[in-house]
């Protein structure tokens, strides 16, 4: 008995002590996201847990599959499988099989150009004697134009894109059809309102690229002994490696606990029912990840009830039970740390460019850190989108002291300053204190985010976001016509739109236009006009790149929930067991939207090259279009019309940005008379110039800018400005702000805010 006794003390303290162990969580990101950078949600949470002081992990098994697939031993194998197989080969892939001596001996240096490690080979590449070319590279005759505006090494670039692309529908073709480069078995995940095709797919044989997986993922299991995998599944196209990854867990490792989250979970799965899916993980996590994640390894632990779980799905005698019992509240914005991207392999990410559009490449060119502005919607009102869940719903700014600080962080950590802002929509505000903050600390900094084209986005605003380090922009024109804008509760106008896009530019800040086609009711003659909109848009310069998409409905927007107050009739039968998103609709007073499809996209992808402005609309289309009700200069007009001063009132914030000028009075004699006139000599990194005016203004404008740098950190307003205006000038204030000396100010580092 004593014996028992103590052996049952030793295993009760043994128990105890390993509740008190603090776990290893591995975060992961399945094949595929990206191949220039990686997708945040891991280093977020990494950055999170750092907080908590629990050890974390993460890897991104797409660029590693990448990695090795694209290597000399891939490319070898991918040759000798096809051998193997003995295939009937198209004559495309049959050409890339021809050449595989040059694929095999050329892959590797070109990868190391693409890490920007072998900056040199951009001239052999540029010859185009080096790589082999298949045909991904038969469209280069009508891209010619575009390398005089690429330098070599972006040249090299292109080409060395579209040598991988080749390789890919090799890939595709001979060995596994669900490859793509940002995405895999993409359809699988897509609208899948039941499991059933997901659920037969995993259960066959791995494929040639889940055997690369594997062998990845063997080693961070082994290497690093987590107590729990975290796997994030934000697209559709990266699901069946999710639960891929799952499985082989599940079957090797069953002492390791699975959970899945991320967006894809987050929109589609928030009404799962479908059992089966936890043969592949444990727990299905909704929403921010940090309350859940902590929750959820205090339940591993042995230290919290299943019950007690936070937005968590399980499975419970062959049911699926939604568990949010936790009293536990969300971290604010400010607790959940900085994200950390240690244990990533930053050099080793590819900088492709698909397109020669300036704008367009930011998605796949160059190494961006991830940062929110802030949490949700500033604006959450738009009928189309997904305003009820939490994630746009529950908007939480940070404070531009610790975006900063946070920004710092990562340049040190990361060796890189560029940043994309990853926002539903920055708001203005934020941005405005933001780009403060950044000159004040004096930082270089590269960064873009995604905003609504609202009013606020001034010329001064977008003077001082291009001299803190934004190059550019993106924002939701969606369906370019005023009634739609006015239904989907946009908040903006066309004119709207082409003003603020105009004031971006002329900053030197890039526009990216997201573009909507097939909203309810939309007819015929507005989708024909919000492409006239658009081509003029582009031929003026005023945005660079953009990108048509589909209206789908969904479940969790204003108009999924309310389909009868838009015209639009939801034909969905009943809800699947799994996925849940997308609903099937009917327009009975619209027009057949998808005829414009390729018409759409391939007028904007020549408009995006800067050609084909003064082809007819209707050449696009392969069926009769109604003829554009737009005026020629419609959104010239609009643009020339805006007053850039219209925004300026008593509260308005005002700041120098630019050198702050040398003054000094000059004496010149006159008729016997001594004449004395303020002069500034005003300098930037381009130019510079001298400007005179009376002695009196000259001294008030000499003594007022010190006042109102962004050293200063100045409360003086546009009323108080007004106020100190010297009294007794040849004109009063309402006339200086509209004269040339005040637009000079303007010029040289005057904004009002």
């Amino acid at each position: 008995k004593k014996t028992q006794t103590r052996l049952i003390l030793i295993k009760n303290t043994i128990f105890e002590k390993k509740k008190e162990l603090k776990p290893v969580v591995l975060f992961i990101t399945p094949p595929f996201t990206q191949l220039n950078t990686p997708y945040p949600a891991t280093a977020y949470l990494k950055g999170f847990l750092n907080t908590q002081d629990i050890n974390s992990y993460q890897t991104d098994l797409g660029i590693e599959v990448i990695l090795s697939l694209f290597s000399k031993k891939g490319i070898e194998s991918i040759f000798s499988t096809i051998e193997e197989k003995k295939l009937t080969l198209s004559k495309n892939a049959n050409r890339i099989f021809k050449l595989k001596t040059q694929y095999i001996n050329t892959i590797e240096p070109t990868i190391s150009f693409l890490h920007d490690t072998n900056p040199t080979l951009a001239y052999l590449i540029s010859e185009r004697n080096y790589l082999p070319e298949a045909s991904r590279f038969y469209q280069l005759e009508d891209l010619e134009w575009a390398f005089g505006t690429l330098g070599i090494r972006d040249k090299a670039r292109h080409l060395a894109t579209l040598y991988l692309e080749d390789i890919s529908d090799l890939i595709i073709e001979a060995i596994d059809p669900h490859f793509g480069f940002s995405r895999y078995a993409e359809r699988l995940g897509r609208s899948a309102s039941t499991f059933s095709e997901l659920h037969r797919a995993l259960n066959e044989a791995p494929s040639y690229i889940d055997f690369i997986l594997f062998e990845h993922l063997n080693h961070y299991i082994t290497e690093k002994k987590p107590d729990l995998v975290a796997i994030t599944a934000p697209f559709p196209g990266n699901l069946y490696s999710a639960f891929r990854c799952g499985k082989w867990i599940k079957e090797n490792h069953p002492n390791i606990s699975v959970s899945l989250g991320g967006g894809y979970a987050n929109t589609e799965l928030r009404s799962l029912k479908e059992p089966l899916v936890f043969d592949f993980v444990d727990y299905i996590t909704l929403d921010d990840g940090e309350a859940p994640l902590l929750n959820l390894l205090e339940h591993i632990q042995g230290k919290r009830e299943i019950q007690l779980l936070k937005r968590c799905f399980t499975r419970e005698k062959g049911e699926v039970i939604y568990h949010n019992g936790s009293t536990s509240p969300d971290f604010k914005q400010k607790d959940t740390g900085t994200p950390d991207y240690s244990d990533l392999p930053l050099k080793k990410y590819l900088s492709v460019i698909e397109l020669a559009n300036p704008m367009h490449r930011l998605w796949s060119d160059g190494r961006w850190n991830k940062l929110t502005l802030a949490h949700g919607c500033y604006w959450g009102k738009c009928t189309f989108c997904d305003i009820s869940l939490d994630y746009i719903k529950t908007y939480e700014a940070t404070t531009a002291k610790i975006l900063v600080d946070r920004i710092e962080t990562l340049i040190k950590t990361t060796g890189n300053n560029g940043f994309h802002f990853v926002d539903e929509a920055a708001p203005p505000a934020l941005m405005r204190e933001l780009a403060l903050e950044i000159l004040r600390r004096k930082l270089t900094v590269v960064w873009w985010t995604n905003i609504r084209f609202e009013k606020s986005f001034t010329k001064d605003l977008s003077k001082l976001l291009a001299q803190s380090g934004c190059i550019a922009i993106s924002g939701g024109l969606e369906v370019a016509s005023d009634r739609l804008l006015s239904l989907i509760k946009k908040g903006v106008t066309v004119s709207q739109v082409a003003t603020v896009a105009a004031n971006l530019t002329e900053a030197g800040i890039m526009v990216h236009a997201y573009l909507m086609y097939g909203f309810p009711t939309q007819t015929a003659q507005e989708t024909i006009d919000s492409l006239e909109n658009v081509r003029q848009l582009i031929e003026l310069g005023v945005i660079q790149s953009g990108y048509w998409h589909q209206f789908a409905m969904t479940v969790h927007s204003p108009i999924g929930m309310n389909p009868e107050e838009y015209n639009v009739i939801n034909t969905q039968t009943n809800a699947g067991s799994f996925a849940n998103n997308d609903l099937d609709h009917k327009d009975p007073t619209g027009c057949d939207h998808s005829l414009f499809s390729e018409g759409l996209k391939k007028s904007l992808y020549n408009y995006m090259h800067g050609i084909g402005f003064e082809i007819g609309l209707q050449q696009w289309f392969d069926f009769k279009i109604p003829r554009t009700t737009i005026p020629r200069k419609f959104i010239a007009k609009a643009i020339d019309s805006s007053d850039p001063n219209a925004h300026f009132n008593a509260n308005s914030k005002v700041r120098w940005i630019g050198i702050l000028p040398n003054f000094k009075i000059v004496k010149k004699e006159k008729k016997g008379k001594i004449i004395e006139h303020a002069e500034f000599s005003f300098f930037s990194s381009k130019e510079d110039k001298i400007i005179q005016t009376n002695k009196k203004l000259g001294e008030w404008i000499s003594g007022f800018l010190p006042l109102i740098t962004i050293e200063h950190s100045s409360s003086l307003t546009f009323g108080m400005m007004k106020e100190s205006y010297p009294p007794n000038q040849l004109e009063d204030f309402d006339a200086f702000i509209q004269s040339d000396l005040f637009f000079e100010l303007q010029n040289w580092g005057l904004i009002i805010l």
